[in-house]
């Protein structure tokens, strides 16, 4: 029991952290007027969240491969939806555990 509340415990450390690493690295790669921690897991990433366009997606897909080495196509664009869906993506489609 104790095992499985160690590899729950690191499992959510890790995503919190690659949370906290999307979010710095769209706040500082976006020049957002906001920093990272202000921006919420869930919140939305076009329309009324942080109001990102079309060009913004360009620049996301280059930030993730660069950081990540996970390439977003078009047929994923439903990832851009927020932070915790390009978490999923990258944590699907990564070759790290």
């Amino acid at each position: 029991m104790n095992d499985i509340y160690e590899a729950s415990l690191s499992a959510g450390r890790k995503r919190t952290e690659l949370n906290a690493r999307l979010k710095n690295l769209l706040s500082e790669g976006l020049e957002l007027p906001i920093t990272g921690d202000q921006i919420e897991d869930d919140q939305p990433l076009f329309g009324r969240g942080l109001e990102l366009d079309s060009l913004d997606t360009l620049e996301i897909v280059s930030l993730v491969e660069e950081e990540f080495g996970v390439y977003i196509t078009d047929e994923d664009r439903t990832v851009f939806g927020s932070i915790n869906k390009i978490a999923d993506f990258i944590a699907a489609n990564s070759d790290d555990d």
